[in-house]
């Protein structure tokens, strides 16, 4: 009851992101029913059937990691000092993220199973004269069980995910310093964090996931990537490579998103310059992390257009929803953990601006971290994405 009263009291954007989660869940959830209805209606393509399950956990993941990322910057789940003395402590609050979250993603799981129900005919006639009926399997038995299953994986992974995310995150202080005198001189301006750890690995996985999607396409006769047209032709070996890829750059989204900062502040930089520097080097586990999942998938996405961008291209629309889900909520998902970090570190913008920093020094170090970033995943999302369709168009 308290996280409906939480949800029915909150501001207008918190809700337009809660509802955001919403519609991916549903998304998830009609794409894994259509996997299970391809299933039911042709038994003797099993291989087919699980390699299309397989395929479902990307925009799975993807719907998780935002659902989490929606969980932390919301206002009534973020730990903050203070709060234990009323009963809302590190567990309470997790456990509410976590009802929030699942109620969300129930929601979306519900809309998906009528909608799914309605194209196949079994609520009413065949909508669009049938032309979903062969693509959900209208003329075979649903398994009820096996559908319900399905539908509770999304809302069961994002309220865990959710509740350890929120359970393992610091108290944050909500009231700002009365006098800006009385703070440190490390606390006025952001002092340098501790590198992080894992791109030596990141890069190791992924040029192992590189190097699977070479193998994937030795002794292959045609295209070696048929994903717009047949999910069941893909080889299961792309995406083993795919998925090594992005961990990959996940893992070592971080420790470049620190180097970037590192690179800021070199040769005698000015103090919009520090301070970019210093905020990119605070936030590099923050933000590091979706800006290397959304590499991985703008990398795939530019593959594939070299693939198939000079013929037809033959998107199959379970193709194109899975394909906006993946790349809809990683891009929703960085600019929450941009929303994140720029409250993170109110507290001390603030401080700048009493202590009398022009409000355009700020502005300029927040064009100056956007363009170095840029400047620094661009081109890597440019070259593994040349290097995963090199072996593919050889």
């Amino acid at each position: 009851m308290l996280a409906l009263r939480l949800a029915r009291g909150s501001h207008p954007l918190v809700l337009m992101r809660r509802l955001l989660v919403a519609a991916a869940s549903a998304g998830v959830g009609f794409l894994l029913l259509c996997t299970l209805g391809y299933a039911s209606g042709h038994p003797a393509h099993s291989a087919g059937s699980v390699l299309r399950l397989l395929w479902c956990f990307v925009p799975l993941a993807a719907t998780v990691q935002f659902a989490v990322a929606v969980a932390r910057t919301d206002p009534s789940t973020r730990p903050r000092a203070g709060l234990s003395a009323v009963g809302l402590g590190p567990v309470r609050l997790s456990v509410l993220a976590a009802v929030s979250t699942a109620v969300s993603c129930t929601l979306g799981s519900m809309v998906a199973l009528l909608f799914f129900l309605h194209l196949r005919g079994d609520l009413s006639g065949l909508p669009f004269d049938g032309a979903a009926a062969g693509l959900l399997g209208a003329g075979a038995p649903l398994p009820l069980a096996a559908a319900l299953v399905l539908l509770a994986l999304v809302p069961a992974a994002a309220a865990t995910a959710s509740a350890m995310a929120l359970r393992t995150a610091p108290p944050r202080a909500t009231g700002a310093p009365e006098d800006a005198d009385d703070l440190l001189p490390e606390e006025q301006i952001p002092a340098p964090a501790a590198p992080p750890a894992g791109l030596p690995w990141g890069v190791a996985l992924t040029a192992a996931g590189l190097a699977v999607e070479a193998y994937a396409n030795r002794g292959s006769t045609g295209s070696a990537f048929p994903l717009p047209g047949k999910l069941d032709s893909t080889p299961a070996w792309v995406l083993v490579g795919w998925t090594l890829t992005a961990i990959g750059l996940a893992t070592a989204g971080p420790g470049l998103t620190y180097l970037c900062g590192r690179l800021l502040q070199a040769v005698r930089p000015g103090a919009v310059r520090l301070l970019a520097g210093r905020v990119l080097m605070n936030e590099a586990r923050r933000i590091g992390r979706p800006l290397g999942v959304v590499c991985a998938v703008l990398s795939a996405v530019i593959a594939a257009f070299a693939l198939y961008g000079t013929g037809p291209r033959p998107f199959g629309p379970l193709t194109a929803l899975g394909a906006v889900l993946v790349i809809g909520c990683t891009t929703a998902t960085l600019l929450t953990s941009a929303l994140e970090a720029r409250q993170a570190r109110a507290e001390t913008a603030r401080a700048l601006l009493r202590l009398g920093a022009p409000a355009s020094a700020l502005r300029a170090a927040t064009a100056l971290r956007a363009a170095a970033l840029l400047l620094l995943f661009a081109p890597l999302t440019w070259a593994i994405a040349e290097l995963a369709a090199l072996p593919l168009t050889a």
